[in-house]
């Protein structure tokens, strides 16, 4: 665990007024619970809090984008840019795990890497911003660690169907899966997927499913494939 939190808040760009905010952000229920502290030290209200500016925050940014979309696909698009996934990967991008207080047992079972852990700790950490500097901050914070990776976040969503859709426009080109755990406990284990295309492999992925493990090679290919296409 990293301790540094300023060094934190170098990497979000934010600097709080009252640093226990950002402290409590980090603080897992595994860790409150293991120095018997009482239930609202973890950061479960944080993470409440952070979970609605979240949404109020994408929300505005969508309806002012798209002014002519109608109300369900506003809703698909939110969906995508607001589930664990997408969290995730926007909590790696800041190494939040490294600065997260997690019990013992926790910790060992690799809850630093844990989406759900992660994406949790990301929606608190957007709560201790919106109490620390307000809505302003918090809309800023957002718009820079999620708004500006919305074209690959979305794709997160369903990367699957993404590919399907970009195979079924060429010719002669067959697409399948390869899906096996190939690490971790059995109450932890790690999937790795591999993409093929006319049988050659293209991408590979991992993930704590066999679905996210496709996602993430589904997404591999899909960027190699536009990129070889330019």
């Amino acid at each position: 665990m990293n301790n540094n939190l300023t060094a934190l808040e170098k990497d979000i760009d934010y600097r709080f007024k009252d640093l226990n905010l950002l402290r409590h952000a980090m603080i897992h229920s595994s860790y409150q619970g293991e120095m018997q502290w009482k239930k609202e030290a973890s950061n479960e209200r944080l993470e409440f809090l952070g979970d609605a500016v979240l949404e109020l925050v994408i929300s505005d940014f969508l309806y002012k984008k798209y002014p002519h979309e109608p109300e369900g696909e506003l809703t698909k698009k939110r969906s995508s840019l607001v589930f664990e996934a997408a969290l995730n990967v926007c909590a790696r991008d800041i190494s939040l795990g490294d600065y997260l207080y997690l019990g013992k047992g926790e910790d060992m079972c690799g809850g630093r890497e844990k989406p759900s852990i992660l994406s949790d700790a990301f929606e608190a950490l957007i709560g201790a911003i919106y109490l620390d500097g307000g809505l302003e901050s918090a809309r800023r914070f957002i718009h820079e660690h999620i708004v500006s990776d919305i074209d690959e976040l979305v794709l997160l969503k369903d990367g699957k169907t993404a590919l399907q859709q970009y195979i079924q426009q060429k010719d002669n080109m067959k697409l399948r899966y390869e899906t096996e755990d190939f690490a971790g406990p059995q109450h932890n284990k790690i999937f790795k997927s591999r993409v093929f295309i006319n049988d050659k492999a293209i991408a590979e992925g991992t993930g704590h499913s066999k679905k996210n493990a496709e996602q993430q090679a589904a997404l591999g290919a899909l960027k190699k494939l536009k990129a070889e296409s330019c």
